[in-house]
């Protein structure tokens, strides 16, 4: 754990504050976007199967007996167990979903519909309801295809980037289309309340990993469709950008990005070899991409003559962009360093975990960790009794309305 995590600060007032998110989704896209709301301030309930999220179970690594893949992305919420299957489960669920201000899903399209869970038929009686589905392939032709991040990664194209060269395609170390399709998620669940603030009414949000692959392809998206161009595996370096890329110096690799013409110059005066800059090869940003090979040894040459970490102080000191290449605890220490505080510890007593902080800062309403993550159907009677006291107040019966 970092000896620089801190206890989180309680009772901030959030954002989200009062809005209720009934999480149907497992694994890493929904649960993602669901911690980012709970963070937020948002009331998540996570409704599990009897047998828990798959994460649970994938490990290693683990911290005591929890995967350490399902703490990172389920703090903030409370568990109920539902066997959907079962009707009393069911039921159970739908009188959840009719109470919520958000749901998310991310079962097999229409996998919902088979329990009374669909968007239709919960808007009848919660017409406010934000239902948010997450697909790997959309609603249509393509609904009946499993959506998984290691799929989308090859069928989009990106696997086709990634790797050398001369070698085969390779998957991004993390399950990058999930985390980006919970991005859009959580933007899509925002812009929806932000919508029945104005107008009362809720809506279905789509989002399907595909589609977050494609616009997550960004500049290779836009070469093949604004400029009919097919990108290609080139290793570490960048098509449009030199240099933008891992250089050796004299003992481990570093990242350097001059991506400017003012950014090369500097790059060349802390090499001591200004003439460089000079040279019309190299003149302008398109020139050097041109003539990359010729460049490239020109800078090695020098970079080679002392360490990554004393270039890298030399060159960000000159405002030259460029990286030393961590492990995670690096880039963790690195964060440390520049005060951003990068984990804090959620719980107390043996249920404190350390988790990484939310990535969002607000000068008013900063995010919260009120609860670690839970233990499966932690708050399962708690949450029952809720929804039948409830239930009673609204019928006449003697109860109350708080959880």
């Amino acid at each position: 754990m970092s000896q620089s995590a801190k206890p989180v600060r309680q009772g901030t007032a959030a954002p989200l504050s009062g809005v209720l998110v009934a999480d149907f989704s497992r694994i890493l896209a929904g649960p993602y976007a669901t911690m980012l709301l709970a963070d937020l301030g948002a009331d998540v309930v996570k409704v599990e199967g009897p047998h828990g999220d798959d994460t649970r179970t994938w490990m290693p690594p683990t911290r005591g007996e929890v995967s350490t893949y399902y703490l990172g992305i389920n703090r903030g919420k409370r568990s109920i167990a539902l066997d959907l299957r079962d009707e009393d489960g069911a039921e159970v669920a739908r009188r959840l979903a009719r109470r919520a201000d958000v749901l998310i899903e991310n079962l097999k399209p229409g996998g919902m519909a088979k329990y009374g869970l669909d968007f239709d038929s919960l808007r009848r009686d919660n017409p406010g309801l934000i239902y948010t589905s997450i697909t790997g392939f959309g609603a249509g032709p393509g609904r009946h295809v499993p959506g998984y991040d290691l799929m989308v990664q090859a069928i989009s194209g990106l696997m086709s980037l990634t790797g050398d060269p001369d070698g085969p395609p390779y998957r991004a170390g993390i399950s990058v289309f999930d985390v980006m399709a919970g991005n859009h998620a959580a933007i899509g669940i925002l812009a929806a309340l932000r919508h029945r603030d104005a107008t009362g009414a809720g809506q279905l949000v789509e989002v399907n990993l595909l589609s977050s692959a494609l616009t997550g392809l960004v500049n290779h998206s836009s070469a093949y469709v604004a400029g009919g161009t097919v990108p290609y595996r080139m290793g570490n370096a960048h098509p449009s950008v030199f240099p933008y890329e891992p250089l050796p110096t004299a003992d481990n690799d570093l990242i350097v990005t001059a991506a400017n013409d003012g950014q090369f110059r500097k790059l060349c005066e802390v090499l001591g070899i200004p003439e460089v800059a000079d040279d019309p090869r190299f003149a302008r940003n398109a020139d050097r991409t041109a003539h990359r090979e010729q460049l490239r040894p020109l800078l090695v040459e020098r970079l080679v003559t002392r360490g990554a970490t004393e270039w890298f102080e030399a060159l960000v000191e000159a405002g030259v962009p460029s990286g030393p290449i961590n492990t995670i605890d690096g880039g963790f220490a690195m964060a440390e360093r520049f005060g951003l505080d990068p984990v804090v510890i959620v719980g107390e007593g043996d249920r404190a975990v350390p988790t990484t902080r939310h990535p969002i800062r607000f000068s008013a309403t900063p995010a919260a960790y009120r609860l670690p993550p839970p233990e499966l159907d932690e708050h399962g009677e708690e949450l029952r009794k809720w929804l039948s006291r409830v239930e009673e107040a609204e019928s006449g019966v003697e109860g109350t309305d708080h959880g």
